[in-house]
């Protein structure tokens, strides 16, 4: 039994924030903030047909701040539609770019090496031994 009071006294105050959530806020105080999943949650509302104004109210926010969500949503949904899955040649790409990096990078060292040695002048010509 005590066991039971001690849960209860530990797991009251999450359960009272989460109650608190979506409780229209006191006049005047501070604007609550509502979680991604919230926002997910009445958007999906939103989508399946319930009217904004009802929506709105019942979570307490304005009509405006409703249809920001919807369209941020809607927006990203769209995004996330355009991006195609990877393959082997997204595999193969990537290997090719790190080559390209390894070899440019190479022949920069190698232009910056033949600079020093040169020391600003073009290296003499070698006579032949004849």
């Amino acid at each position: 039994m005590d066991q039971s009071r001690s849960d209860k006294a530990e797991g009251a105050p999450t359960c009272a924030q989460d109650a608190d959530a979506g409780a229209p806020s006191a006049g005047g105080g501070p604007e609550r903030r509502f979680s991604a999943q919230r926002k997910l949650a009445a958007v999906t509302h939103l989508l399946r047909g319930e009217p904004l104004e009802t929506v709105a109210r019942e979570l307490n926010v304005t009509a405006a701040r409703l249809s920001e969500w919807r369209d941020r949503a809607l927006v990203a949904a769209e995004a996330a539609m355009k991006e195609r899955e990877r393959d082997s040649r997204d595999e193969e790409l990537l290997r090719l770019r790190a080559k390209l990096g390894e070899i440019t990078m190479a022949n920069e060292l190698l232009e910056q090496k033949i600079a020093a040695l040169e020391g600003g002048r073009p290296l003499a010509r070698r006579r032949s031994r004849r």
